[in-house]
């Protein structure tokens, strides 16, 4: 444990986003969904998505660009399908909402795929694709994102880092879990970079000029500043590493979510302050919940599930590698270990932290 880190106990971190955020007008249900898609994220080890995003929460609240009491709406629906405007409320109560949504019309009627425009960052995707899982469903949750993300051959970020998540049950095994950005990094990947100050590599963003960069909060600054440059996507520069892939990819998280649910898109989302007043963000999302026996009995693809697991997990390993991951593996263990030793916090996010505690006037508890 690294001496400038502090081991917070999971509940005490819980609570505490859970104050600030009522404190803030937030409902105490919406609190709560809140705080636990952010533990979670710290939880399962990826902390560019946990609590050391609070602030991004507290700040949009108090800007006006999140609204704390929102109350979202169900503005298209078929058996199958539906599509929510999240009036500009937090994006994880709406996306819980919208989750939760999609799996009662596949537990109806085998499938159920739901948009969601109006909303704002959701936290990890990850977490809404897996509340497929204790309904024996496959989940899926993709989201647009904030302008970050320079395609293939341009020189100005357009895109955002556009996150598709998708798990699966298994039997015996951990359920797969897939949680990407399609691109190089997160946003919040280059932020603990930036608080470490360590040196990014090349092939992970681009300055103003187009040019591989290793500065990590030039690249933040920049983004910030619209500016020029920004992150690559997934593959890298060009099309000799895939980057072109990448930025596929990116594209049809756009579409998913953005253009089918009728939410900002592209460079559209974020728009600028009007009048010294911010705007809302204009997020969207999609999510969807699959039925495993629309296609066989469930226990027989589970079956096949741990089968096909254990082949990989069991085939030969590359020269000094102990071992071969499935996706989410990793992050189930660590969530374990977290649990038990309490989530390790750097010193500069428990000093934001603090900072925040003291602005809205509570005690920080831990």
């Amino acid at each position: 444990m690294a001496k400038n880190r502090k081991l917070v106990a999971t509940e005490k971190l819980r609570t505490f986003c859970v104050e600030v955020l009522k404190k803030l007008g937030v409902s105490a249900e919406d609190a709560q969904i809140t705080a636990e898609v952010l533990v979670e994220a710290d939880l399962r080890g990826i902390d560019s998505h946990g609590v050391a995003r609070l602030r991004r929460y507290v700040s949009g609240i108090q800007q006006g660009m999140m609204r704390p009491r929102a109350q979202p709406k169900v503005v298209h629906e078929t058996v199958c399908t539906a599509t929510i405007d999240g009036k500009g409320g937090l994006g994880q109560p709406i996306s819980h909402m919208a989750m939760e949504l999609a799996i009662s019309k596949a537990r109806e009627h085998y499938l159920g795929f739901v948009a969601v425009r109006n909303s704002n960052h959701f936290g990890i995707a990850g977490y809404y694709a897996m509340m497929a899982l204790a309904e024996n469903m496959i989940g899926i949750a993709t989201t647009n994102s904030e302008v970050l993300v320079v395609p293939t051959f341009a020189r100005n970020a357009i895109l955002g880092t556009n996150p598709i998540a998708i798990a699966v049950p298994t039997n015996k095994a951990r359920p797969f879990v897939l949680d990407m950005a399609t691109s190089t990094v997160t946003r919040g990947k280059l932020e603990v970079y930036a608080r470490l100050g360590k040196a990014i590599p090349l092939n992970w963003a681009t300055d103003e000029n187009g040019s591989a960069t290793n500065n990590a909060s030039k690249v933040l600054h920049n983004i910030a500043e619209r500016s020029g440059g920004g992150l690559l996507p997934l593959g890298g520069a060009g099309e000799e590493n895939g980057g072109h892939k990448g930025y596929g990819l990116a594209l049809a998280v756009e579409i998913f979510s953005a253009v089918l649910s009728g939410a900002l898109y592209a460079d559209l989302v974020y728009p600028k302050y009007k009048k010294g007043k911010a705007l809302l963000s204009g997020i969207g999302h999609f999510f969807g919940a699959m039925r495993v026996d629309a296609f066989r009995p469930k226990d027989e693809f589970k079956r096949d599930m741990d089968d096909l697991i254990y082949r990989l997990k069991k085939a030969p390993k590359a020269k000094g590698a102990r071992r071969i991951y499935i996706h989410g593996e990793k992050e189930f263990e660590e969530a374990e270990r977290r649990r038990k030793r309490g989530i390790p916090l750097d010193f500069k996010v428990m000093e934001d932290l603090r900072l925040i505690a003291k602005e809205i006037g509570i005690a920080l508890p831990f």
